[in-house]
């Protein structure tokens, strides 16, 4: 047997720096850092309006991607890592995918106001004969689930 493919999951933006820091606020995830090898890319040529300064950190103004705190490059590009991306169009409507965040019934309300607080809206409630979860919609109106 062969060994498990690698993924990320990626998110089309309007704005990828905000999407990154509310979704590694949300996971306790960090955003990646890059600035030694976007200097070099820009030593090397690239012109520097693909190159944004967030949080007094060099990025690639139309992305950034967030990973486990403590997690190397390579390890990150086998999984759990997200990437938001800049795309010119706004959200059409309901995602096809989203993320369930398992963070137990005990934390949920708890983990709803802190969601709620770092930008997040409530969607709504749910609560049937599979399960409870709340689902809320990240800054840029991207369905997420607590349960």
């Amino acid at each position: 047997m062969s060994d498990p493919i690698g993924f990320q999951v990626t998110f089309d933006a309007a704005d990828p720096h905000a999407q990154a820091r509310f979704w590694a606020a949300a996971l306790g995830y960090e955003v990646e850092l890059h600035d030694d090898f976007i200097r070099a890319q820009l030593a090397a040529g690239v012109p520097a309006e693909v190159v944004i300064e967030v949080d007094g950190h060099l990025h690639w103004r139309t992305a950034c991607a967030i990973r486990p705190p403590g997690v190397a490059d390579e390890e990150a590009r086998r999984g759990r890592r997200l990437l938001f991306q800049t795309v010119p169009e706004p959200k059409p409507g309901k995602n096809r995918l989203h993320l369930d965040l398992n963070v137990g019934a005990e934390r949920v309300e708890e983990e709803v106001e802190r969601l709620l607080g770092l930008g997040a809206s409530l969607l709504y409630r749910y609560e049937g004969p599979e399960g409870r979860w709340v689902t809320l919609a990240d800054p840029e109106g991207n369905e997420l689930c607590l349960q």
